[in-house]
């Protein structure tokens, strides 16, 4: 009996996402893929981005979601390098995605990319799309277990973000309990508090996304 083989399909990703990371890397480009749960605040937190760095970084976006435009519409007031891929019953975003989103984008204009993941703290995380850093975003409103409840992501995230710090006041968060059980999982990641509704804590956002161009173009030019 002849036995089928299954190719496996991370594999095939894998193999996808080393092209992208290749043609990113030949342009120049730093790229950041966005992973948080719906609502966590990440389409608020790359217009806030976008704003900040107006005439001072060349951006593109990449736009993650189940259905609609919406969220792109909403980059393209900010942005003329937007592109959206919906990806109808599936949660999260593959190598293959951003291949073809990266082949409608003018990569000649972009020197620091987002891609904005479908909102999912599971999926997303075991998927390479050829991004240089995985941030890993968490909200207030999403309550102070969430770091605990994913340790994937804590462990692949090289940025966590803990978003709509103004909602502190408001909703019971442990602050204590949220940082120890990411340091258990993850000693060393930088954990950044913000808020892209008031701006608090953007500075060391925005910060910490012009390191990654700076080293990312330094490396480059390197090779």
């Amino acid at each position: 009996m002849q036995v089928q083989v299954i190719e496996n399909v991370l594999k095939v990703n894998d193999e996808i996402a080393a092209e992208n990371r290749r043609v990113l890397h030949a342009a120049r480009i730093a790229s950041i893929d966005l992973i948080g749960a719906p609502g966590c605040g990440k389409t608020a937190l790359i217009e806030k981005t976008l704003q900040m760095l107006a005439g001072k970084m060349r951006i593109g976006v990449i736009v993650g979601d189940m259905a609609t435009q919406r969220d792109a519409d909403r980059m393209a007031r900010f942005c003329d390098q937007v592109v959206q891929i919906n990806t109808g019953k599936g949660c999260h975003l593959e190598a293959n995605h951003v291949r073809r989103a990266i082949a409608r984008l003018d990569l000649s204009k972009i020197e620091l990319l987002f891609i904005e993941n479908v909102g999912n703290l599971i999926c997303p995380v075991g998927f390479d799309l050829g991004q240089d850093a995985k941030v890993g975003i968490f909200s207030v409103s999403g309550g102070d277990d969430k770091a605990a409840k994913h340790p994937y992501l804590i462990v692949e995230s090289s940025l966590l973000l803990l978003t709509k710090t103004d909602l502190l006041p408001h909703i019971p968060f442990d602050m204590d309990l949220f940082t120890a059980d990411i340091r258990k999982l993850n000693p060393d990641v930088k954990l950044l508090q913000l808020s892209a509704k008031n701006g608090e804590g953007m500075e060391g956002w925005i910060q910490w996304v012009r390191e990654q161009a700076y080293e990312t173009a330094e490396a480059r030019t390197r090779q």
